[in-house]
């Protein structure tokens, strides 16, 4: 499985969690992991597709993935296309394609890093997913 480094600073900000967005109002929940539009995307955690969703309600063509671990934890990954790979309820070990990374630059034109969103969220609550980018 590909190894993912974390998006530093581009003209859209940093990439990593807890990061500043919109002037200091709100903050990163996620990482964002380096990728290329059009490869393979494999989940790092095994569990089941609880989710698959949209993270632009203005914009139906970006997707989202979460999987649910035996913990009850809620990991998601933003911007993978999971058509033809994953449907809900399917089990998921550590590797397996769960989709496509999406390609930003429609959205993001003006110099935003190619990348997929990762989150976790433990009890309702985001917790810093840096860890768990590349499992051993």
């Amino acid at each position: 499985m590909k190894q993912l480094k974390i998006r530093g600073n581009d003209n859209y900000g940093s990439g990593y969690f807890g990061a500043r967005r919109d002037g200091g109002k709100r903050t990163h929940v996620g990482v964002d992991a380096i990728t290329v539009a059009g490869e393979d995307f494999h989940s790092r955690v095994s569990g089941t597709v609880s989710f698959l969703g949209y993270p632009y309600a203005d914009d139906l063509s970006y997707r989202y993935v979460q999987i649910t671990d035996h913990n009850g934890w809620q990991w998601r990954y933003y911007y993978v296309d999971p058509k033809g790979c994953v449907e809900l309820g399917l089990k998921i070990k550590v590797g397996d394609k769960i989709g496509v990374c999406q390609d930003l630059k429609p959205r993001y034109p003006n110099g935003m890093t190619q990348h997929v969103h990762f989150e976790i969220k433990v009890n309702k609550k985001h917790i810093d997913p840096t860890k768990y980018l590349n499992p051993i």
